[in-house]
């Protein structure tokens, strides 16, 4: 399990533990109903954020924030009304949370900074503690800087399974596919965790003076004591831009932490039914078109839908989740790809980006694909 979590507090607990003046993530009580402390009941599971050097294509390497090392994060499979137990390790010199984005729990364990929790402290680890529900496709990520964080890689899918899976008993798939779909903007994520990285040397140094405190941290017991302030002189950050003032502009476009032509294919066999769920991590909406097949669109959000609706584009908007299942009954090689072309794109460079395609198992065409890096 790696670190020992931080013990859990008791119901009565409010009060944050302090470093140097520095707050602390507190350990939420458990949730209502769950098991007691080291019980076997739990699924277990631990992750650890660094920062670590990710290639998205062949020969580019960006740094990127990285659950166990890897970009997406683990997929975590747990069934239904499960009481799952994660410790989180912050390795990394920012703070973070983890939010477990579909899921119905407790609040205190929802993981959104300064709501629900203090942000997790470089070296701390923090135990999520809850029961999982409902059933279907969701993610976790990071909740902390979630503009930077997320883009550089802090997300992973979370899929509740049933033992009656409703879509299974329609569809008798025997692949399951996860395509977590995100974007980057290289040049904002490295200015921004630089800046990053300063403001935690600074902090570093506000606390070893004893001077570190909400003020200091731009943060304020509500928003009278921001607005008084402000009117003492106080300068807000967004007055005062870290980094460049622009938006970041997603220059790669990634299914889980790829680009093409360095996206996993989707590997079939003639007959059989795939599931394939489709998350989108990122900040830009993605309209998904697959070439040579229809597919039946079976869940939202996790959700089944009141009944299938038969199709060939999936709309993708960021935050959800869509599951679709395919019937491999066309024989070939079939382009799957974002249809604005403006998600098709290594730095500019079409083709690229969120593409993959259809690979049928044992096929042999008379015309064998290859890759093309400029059109």
């Amino acid at each position: 399990m790696g670190s020992m979590p931080m013990p859990l507090a008791r119901s009565g607990d409010s009060m944050p533990a302090t470093k140097a003046g520095m707050v602390m993530a507190h350990p939420a009580p458990l949730p209502r109903g769950a098991p007691p402390v080291g019980s076997v009941l739990y699924k277990k599971f631990s992750l650890e954020l660094k920062v670590v050097q990710h290639e998205i294509l062949p020969g580019y390497v960006v740094h990127m924030m990285a659950y166990n090392g890897q970009v997406p994060a683990p997929t975590i499979r747990v069934n239904e009304g499960d009481w799952v137990w994660v410790d989180f390790t912050n390795a990394s010199d920012e703070m973070h949370t983890i939010h477990w984005h579909g899921l119905i729990l407790d609040y205190r364990h929802d993981g959104v900074p300064y709501v629900t929790q203090d942000p997790i402290m470089r070296g701390q680890t923090y135990s999520y503690v809850f029961q999982a529900k409902p059933y279907g496709t969701h993610f976790y990520h990071c909740h902390f800087g979630t503009s930077l964080h997320m883009q550089a890689g802090m997300y992973g899918a979370f899929i509740v399974e049933r033992a009656a899976d409703p879509i299974r008993e329609k569809f008798p798939y025997t692949q399951d596919y996860v395509y977590v779909l995100s974007s980057i903007d290289p040049i904002s994520v490295q200015e921004q965790m630089n800046a990053m990285f300063a403001r935690m040397r600074q902090r570093d140094v506000l606390m070893k003076r004893g001077a570190l405190d909400l003020r200091t941290q731009n943060r304020f017991a509500d928003l009278k004591a921001l607005v008084k302030a402000v009117a003492k002189g106080y300068v807000p950050p967004y007055l005062r831009s870290r980094t460049s003032p622009r938006l970041p502009e997603p220059t790669f476009f990634l299914m889980n932490g790829r680009a093409a032509p360095a996206t996993e294919p989707i590997r079939v066999k003639e007959g059989e039914w795939t599931r394939i769920r489709f998350i989108n991590a990122g900040n830009v909406w993605h309209s998904l078109h697959m070439h040579g097949h229809d597919f039946q669109h079976v869940c939202s959000d996790g959700s089944p839908l009141p009944a299938p609706v038969r199709g060939n584009t999936l709309i993708l908007a960021p935050g959800k989740t869509e599951d679709i299942v395919l019937l491999a009954d066309n024989p070939g090689f079939w382009a799957v790809h974002d249809h604005d072309v403006t998600r098709t794109v290594n730095n500019g460079v079409y083709p690229g980006g969120a593409v993959t395609h259809i690979e049928y198992e044992g096929f042999n065409g008379t015309y064998t694909p290859s890759i093309s890096l400029d059109e």
